[in-house]
């Protein structure tokens, strides 16, 4: 099967291989010699919010600190 990957970078799956793998939001992107692999992830709502977290390097302590200082009256 061929996919065509468009000037924006997108490639459309074939509905047949969507079929055999089920409903896949995510994908992991590996190369292995020259070939794209990519393997459905299912990302739960938990895991998102711990990477923006990450992202903005915010740690449990800032969250307390925020939690704190709402709870003031």
């Amino acid at each position: 099967m061929l996919a065509k990957l468009t000037s924006k970078n997108q490639l459309t799956l074939p509905k047949s291989v969507t079929q055999q793998i089920g409903a896949a939001e995510y994908f992991e992107v590996t190369v292995q010699s020259g070939q794209i692999i990519l393997t459905p992830v299912r990302i739960q709502r938990a895991d998102a919010v711990r990477a923006k977290l990450a992202l903005l390097d915010i740690i449990e302590e800032d969250i307390n600190n925020a939690v704190d200082w709402a709870r003031q009256s």
